[in-house]
């Protein structure tokens, strides 16, 4: 969801990754809305293409990585499914409580998702407020980044992910 870490964690692991000489590619979700998934929409065939289109570019590099992270909100299990299937995909989902995404809101998202429904700067498809967000069934490790400041997040995943290599 949005305001859970995703970013943070993601700079943070390829500062890591810098430090220990491993190849991390970032294919960060909101990037990849304004480039290779900038025709789709939020609607949730849109959404599942939006996360299949990033798992197939994702394992496209696999060759040339030592990690591929996709930073993207990826709301419905049925995708998580699918890349886990496809790709053998790890799945780490930072999970964060509705109120603490609401006050950290680093885009302001939260705000106009909450904003009354005429009004003109309203978001009506915000994931996990006004749009849907299956808890994941699947998840290989969960981060609650509520109870964890960025630091501890990024030190319980290097060791998550310095046990799969």
């Amino acid at each position: 969801m949005s305001g859970t870490g995703k970013t943070t964690l993601s700079n943070s692991l390829l500062a890591w990754s810098d430090f220990l000489g491993l190849r991390i590619k970032l294919i960060d979700g909101d990037v990849c809305r304004q480039t290779l998934c900038k025709d789709l929409g939020f609607s949730k065939a849109d959404r599942l293409e939006n996360i299949a289109r990033l798992g197939a570019y994702a394992w496209s590099l696999t060759d040339a990585y030592d990690f591929i992270i996709i930073a993207a909100i990826n709301p419905y299990e049925e995708a998580r499914i699918s890349l886990k299937r496809q790709y053998g995909a790890i799945l780490i989902w930072l999970r964060c409580d509705l109120q603490t995404l609401i006050a950290r809101d680093p885009k302001g998202l939260y705000r106009k998702a909450l904003l009354s429904d005429h009004h003109p700067d309203k978001i009506h498809n915000l994931t996990s407020l006004n749009d849907t967000f299956e808890t994941s069934l699947i998840a290989d490790l969960i981060v609650d980044t509520d109870a964890l400041n960025a630091e501890e997040t990024l030190w319980v995943v290097v060791r998550f992910l310095t046990a799969v290599i």
